[in-house]
């Protein structure tokens, strides 16, 4: 039986596929803010929230301090690089498609289009 390991990538993305840690990402790129303050725009439980703060922790994605029984959180982008790299080389990918594609059917508009001098005749 192989055994697959996910890759930090691999996390990142699964971190990044779920809106709420996407918006809760989004207010911590603000400042700093506790798991109560993190739950609140979802009115969500203390331990749901917990759940999508594990989850983007082990990403990488937030540093988590215990300040006696407050968790704050606070934003560590570092993760996103790669995970900007790697999109980065797909959009070059597109990018390269499309303006390919763009150019073949400026040509094939041009084979169709009459040349003004045969306008004339």
């Amino acid at each position: 039986m192989v055994e697959l390991q996910a890759t930090p990538l691999d996390a990142v993305f699964h971190a990044l596929g779920d809106p709420t840690r996407r918006q809760m990402l989004r207010e911590l790129a603000g400042r700093e803010r506790t798991v109560s303050q993190l739950a609140e725009p979802f009115a969500m439980s203390l331990a749901a929230a917990s759940k999508h703060v594990k989850a983007l922790e082990a990403a990488g994605l937030i540093r988590r301090e215990v300040r006696g029984r407050t968790h704050l959180c606070r934003l560590d982008p570092g993760p996103l690089a790669s995970a900007a790299e790697w999109l980065n080389f797909y959009e070059r990918f597109w990018t390269g498609r499309l303006d390919a594609l763009e150019r073949i059917l400026r040509e094939e508009d041009a084979a169709r289009t009459p040349t003004s001098q045969g306008d004339k005749e």
